[in-house]
């Protein structure tokens, strides 16, 4: 509730929003402006504390979108306790209420996601209540409040949630192959944690991350829609501008997991009635010169292996490029009916087929296919998340990004197929049992 409540504070920006809001409609009603056109390039800011700042101005949006990033993710679990980072998240808006009053106060909504790499608030509000949502999303993450009876609740909540995934097969073959590949690594741990690890969290764990990664200069804020670029800045400023920022930088080198064992790893899953084979390598990570070209190269082999298999079983297979702050995975899966998986005459021998496959040659024609689906898959983007992804992965602006993957050649995908031959996979079977 106190920090629903504090928003009322901004009763007197909000009011020279709503002003300038009408103002401006007015103006782009007599000079005939296409209110559809949209800036991406955004204005940038850093605030003495060390957040960045990303406003753009959207004027034909109806509502006004924020994406909150805090640049640490899972892979900063520490070991035994993996769910840390995950809770902590969830720990920025602990209750079903703000939800609500995003969406019924504020004309908006709020979702909060963590991966290996950060955690993402992302919120939206009409831009009448534009400062309501700067000041509640301010005050979460600069007065965060920890306390065991709380994190109790989000520990049985995200408990329930781990319990509910047991039965889908699919997640547990991506898991298990991850753990195979990686190891102890961070990439090798649920984002979520464990049963056992979550169990093993306690409130003060929350704190110690809280004060370690929840700080302003390890944040970015990107902004966008219809709003005055100069009042935004002004309102960031404000409901930000006292969140703390670190003492010190938390290092983010890991020991290098070990190659993983060679055996098929066949395990049986009380889950639906389907078969999940991976196979996976050592990937790129999302900085590394080679990542595009993973990209393209993993919509080449996805195509040629539904054309090497069954037209009924081709449907169920994917390849993956998963790119993080350090290199991830690169993972070839398939769904089948059990019946159809094996070294048996007749089933699918799937790390046979992806060897075999990665030696072939690459015709032009397949890499001019898989290049402009990859461009086209890049050009819808969320700008948000793109112009976030720099303060993240260290990387160029996104159209330097999008350049340089347009830039890609046959010789440079080539260059990652051949990598890929040389590296040791991890393959991982997972079976209903046996009746």
């Amino acid at each position: 509730m106190i920090r629903i409540q504090l928003m009322r504070s901004a009763r007197t920006l909000r009011r020279s929003a709503s002003l300038f809001a009408a103002s401006l409609a007015i103006c782009l009603l007599f000079a005939g402006i296409n209110a559809q056109t949209v800036t991406d390039q955004p204005k940038t800011d850093v605030l003495l504390n060390g957040l960045k700042v990303y406003i753009w101005n959207r004027v034909a949006s109806p509502r006004v979108q924020v994406k909150l990033r805090i640049h640490a993710g899972a892979a900063f679990d520490p070991q035994k306790r993996e769910g840390v980072m995950r809770l902590l998240a969830e720990n920025i808006f602990p209750n079903e209420a703000a939800r609500e009053f995003f969406k019924e106060d504020l004309g908006g909504d709020l979702a909060i996601s963590t991966n290996y790499d950060y955690i993402e608030v992302t919120a939206s509000a009409t831009p009448a209540n534009m400062l309501q949502m700067l000041e509640t999303l301010g005050s979460a993450v600069g007065s965060m409040q920890i306390d065991k009876e709380t994190t109790a609740k989000l520990k049985a909540n995200l408990l329930a949630e781990i319990k509910a995934s047991e039965s889908d097969e699919a997640k547990a073959a991506d898991r298990i192959v991850r753990e195979k590949l990686f190891g102890t690594f961070p990439y090798g741990r649920p984002v979520s944690g464990t049963e056992e690890s979550v169990k093993q969290i306690d409130f003060a764990d929350l704190i110690d991350a809280r004060e370690r990664f929840l700080k302003a200069d390890n944040a970015s804020i990107a902004i966008a829609g219809n709003v005055d670029r100069a009042l935004t800045s002004r309102a960031v400023r404000r409901y930000f501008g006292a969140w703390q920022r670190s003492d010190k930088r938390v290092p983010s080198t890991f020991k290098q997991p070990d190659p993983p064992s060679p055996e098929v790893t066949t395990v049986a899953w009380k889950g639906g009635p389907t078969a999940e084979a991976r196979t996976a390598f050592r990937g790129v990570a999302v900085a590394d010169k080679l990542a595009p070209a993973a990209s393209v190269y993993a919509k080449i082999l996805e195509t040629k292996l539904r054309d090497r298999i069954p037209e009924a079983v081709a449907k169920g297979v994917f390849v993956r490029s998963e790119s993080h702050v350090l290199p991830g995975e690169f993972v070839v899966g398939l769904t089948a009916d059990p019946n159809d998986i094996g070294k048996e005459n007749g089933k699918i021998n799937s790390p046979e087929i992806i060897a075999k496959t990665i030696a072939e040659p690459i015709t032009d024609a397949e890499f001019s296919k898989a290049l402009a689906a990859t461009l086209d898959g890049w050009k819808k983007r969320d700008v948000l998340s793109s112009w976030l992804d720099m303060d993240t992965y260290k990387t160029a602006e996104p159209k330097a990004r999008l350049d340089t993957l347009s830039k890609v050649t046959l010789a440079d995908v080539q260059a990652f197929a051949k990598k890929l031959q040389g590296e040791p996979s991890a393959v991982v079977v997972v079976m209903p049992p046996a009746k």
